[in-house]
């Protein structure tokens, strides 16, 4: 084992570091990205983030946000069993939707219990082998395209 300091291998390889000449963007990309900063920092308050937003705005927003959910708070809680029977009826009116939904998946289900057990084995390992097969065409079309640059 080599006994090299640590310390000294860092600072190394920091002044190392430090004497190579800084790099420049490209023309092109340094004017795309400095336009998107004009266009960003144009933007009205109301189209920026949260954070940009100027203080009487946020404290306008939290009251606001704050009244309306007192408001619903107080309409769920004082109508009571009143909304339960609203809530009720308006599941009512999905119960078609429920009925096709079933017996889509109950026909499904059939089908699925019809399917030989080998069958499925067989195309899970099938879709196993496929997805392997992706990776590493994937990571061979990495090695011979991008990494040797």
């Amino acid at each position: 084992m080599s006994n090299h300091d640590p310390e000294k291998l860092e600072k190394l390889i920091h002044q190392s570091l430090r004497a190579l000449p800084e790099r420049r963007a490209p023309r092109s990309l340094e004017l795309r990205v400095m336009a998107a900063i004009e266009a960003r920092q144009a933007l009205p308050w109301w189209r920026q983030s949260f954070a940009h937003w100027p203080q009487p705005a946020k404290a306008a927003f939290f009251v606001l946000a704050g009244a309306l959910a007192a408001v619903l708070f107080t309409l769920v809680f004082r109508t009571g069993a009143g909304s339960a029977s609203s809530v009720t009826g308006a599941l009512d009116l999905l119960a078609p939707a429920r009925r096709v939904f079933n017996a889509i998946a109950d026909i499904g289900a059939a089908v699925f219990r019809g399917i030989p057990p080998l069958w499925l084995y067989g195309g899970l390992a099938f879709v196993a082998a496929m997805y392997a097969a992706l990776v590493g065409l994937g990571a061979t079309a990495y090695r011979t395209l991008i990494y040797q640059r």
